[in-house]
């Protein structure tokens, strides 16, 4: 049976999503979705789709459409995934899953009632270095985890363009600051690498009090930028989590663990990517060095795109759209789902209560 997915967004959506769903076998695009006529059915003509919707609850509500791709804004996004989730529709979501706490349980409570699959586009477990990293902590290669640093920091803001489509994370309300969009990815690989946080402290504040544009003009953003996060494990290590948007000359992703036996590093000079995250570790008593990342993480057989194909976005992508398809046909578990969703919201909302209460967070006392 083809899976016909409809895409909200002919941004991002047209530009990395739109090639990941064509790759797999079984899936069909048939439908874009913008805020306007116009632009919806120019979006169409150029990307070579059936359909074009300018309303995306007729869209959710459509009977030829089986998977609704959501890309917007979390606050806008909201209703949507609601709307789509009540017709039965599959569901792939954007990151930030919600605009806040209160919207992420209403999308679980919608989810489960549904018995739809949700996935969230937050697919940096599908980075070929990433899934050897992770190969090889379940192997036993550190021993016990023990702690690390997780650092996501890059500069959007330092040397503003105006043309830049993200100029309104500056406004408040929207669902978005650092912590919640660079630190959702964040969230999402350290749960999917070392299991359940119990407690943390945060402190997540602003530092760019102002965006300034090259003629003058400028924005006073509304959202946080910088947030230091100490997270502690169910299992006991103990991991020092930075994240911002704000960072002049920027040090990129870097996820760096120790345990009993050794230490893996893997890096990205920004947001990882298949081509450019890198893996390096070594052995108590030895030497770090670089890790070679086996065939099996670097292309799929079952998907026309592999680890050096362009946009650098769409092959961890497909695999993790790639894995939904599997787990709507029944044979295999999507990942991230709307569970481990709701659980990255849970942080995000002790973190909050965290730096604004300046104390010690346990997870479960979030509900």
């Amino acid at each position: 049976m083809t899976l016909r997915v409809g895409i909200v967004s002919a941004a991002w959506g047209g530009f990395a999503h739109l090639p990941a769903w064509r790759a797999i076998p079984g899936v069909e695009v048939t439908a874009i979705c913008t805020s306007r006529q116009e632009t919806a059915e120019a979006a169409q003509q150029r990307l070579g789709l059936p359909r074009a919707f300018w309303n995306a609850e007729q869209m959710c509500a459509d009977p030829d459409i089986d998977i609704v791709d959501l890309g917007t804004r979390p606050s806008v996004r909201l209703p949507m995934i609601l709307a789509a989730l009540a017709h039965g529709k599959h569901v792939y979501n954007a990151s930030p899953h919600a605009p806040d706490w209160a919207g992420a349980k209403a999308i679980d409570s919608a989810w489960r009632a549904s018995g739809a699959a949700g996935v969230v586009d937050a697919f940096s477990q599908w980075i070929p270095a990433h899934r050897q990293m992770k190969a090889m902590v379940d192997e036993g290669y550190l021993g016990a985890p023990l702690g690390g640093t997780c650092h996501f920091n890059i500069s959007l803001f330092n040397q503003p363009i105006k043309q830049f489509p993200y100029n309104w994370f500056a406004q408040a309300g929207l669902g978005v600051s650092a912590v919640r969009n660079n630190g959702s990815h964040a969230l999402y690989m350290l749960l999917h690498m070392f299991g359940p946080v119990a407690e943390l402290v945060a402190d997540d504040s602003q530092i760019l009090k102002q965006w300034n544009f090259a003629d003058g003009d400028s924005i006073t953003p509304e959202t946080n930028d910088f947030a230091n996060v100490i997270l502690r494990f169910v299992s006991g290590m103990t991991m020092q989590m930075q994240i911002s948007w704000s960072m002049a000359l920027h040090d990129g992703w870097l996820l760096d663990v120790f345990g009993e036996k050794g230490r893996l590093i893997a890096s990205s000079p920004t947001f990882p990517t298949a081509r450019d995250c890198l893996l390096r570790g070594g052995a108590l008593g030895g030497a770090l060095g670089p890790i070679d990342i086996p065939e099996a993480f670097l292309k799929s057989p079952d998907i026309a795109l592999d680890w050096q194909s362009e946009p650098q976005p769409s092959f961890p992508m497909a695999l993790s759209m790639q894995a939904m398809v599997e787990a709507i046909h029944g044979r295999g578990q999507a990942s991230p789902d709307f569970a481990q969703a709701l659980e990255v919201e849970r942080i995000q909302e002790a973190i909050r209560i965290s730096s604004l209460e300046r104390r010690w967070i346990r997870i479960a006392d979030i509900v």
